[in-house]
């Protein structure tokens, strides 16, 4: 299954996370959107283009959890979580023309990890409200950052999903719902950042 977003109006919330990376890096012009279905074992494509929101639209959230965190020295500094449960150096990659240096990490490692901790939560959610069972799921997200041709930077993000327990049509539907209606990270970048999901089913 593949999953590509991009919708026509600015509609859902963003996260502290996004909202700083959208701030450093540029947004993305929202042109179109589409979402198109390829399950993997079959050629045939769904496509689906999700319902448009209204502007001004209310997207106000009853506040559970809050995490912090402080950076110093940008892209080659320090950030760490203000309860200490993250604590990390940070270095740009040589493939942008910095240092690389060993034992570091980008912003983007941080953002892949955190979404695809994210999306297996909202992929479990969804799967346990219709008595299945995708807590064995696994879930890989790649982060790319590169310029965009309308100025700044611009991220693309995919996200893969595996598991072998669940047919791939069942599958497919479940990533589809945690997508659209559940994961937060997903809510947050749609508009701003491509996403591709792609599922491996039995």
């Amino acid at each position: 299954m593949r999953i590509v977003g991009r919708l026509d109006d600015t509609c859902n919330l963003l996260p502290d996370v996004i909202e700083m990376l959208a701030e450093l890096y540029g947004r993305v012009d929202a042109s179109g959107h589409n979402y198109a279905f390829s399950p993997a074992h079959s050629r045939r494509t769904l496509c689906s283009a999700p319902k448009k929101c209204e502007r001004g639209m209310s997207m106000e959230i009853k506040p559970l959890f809050t995490a912090k965190a402080t950076a110093k020295g940008g892209r080659n500094g320090h950030t760490q979580a203000d309860d200490g449960s993250v604590s990390v150096d940070l270095s740009v990659p040589k493939e942008m023309g910095g240092p690389g240096k060993p034992g570091t990490t980008t912003p983007e490692h941080l953002f892949a990890a955190g979404y695809a901790a994210c999306f297996g939560g909202a992929l479990d959610y969804v799967a346990s409200q219709k008595k299945k069972n995708a807590k064995d799921a696994s879930v890989s997200c790649s982060v790319t950052i590169g310029p965009r041709t309308a100025g700044g930077f611009g991220l693309a993000v995919k996200l893969h999903v595996v598991d072998r327990s669940i047919p791939q049509a069942e599958l497919q539907a479940l990533a589809r719902e945690a997508h659209e209606q559940i994961c937060p990270y997903s809510h947050a970048t749609r508009n701003n950042v491509d996403v591709d999901v792609s599922v491996e089913g039995s």
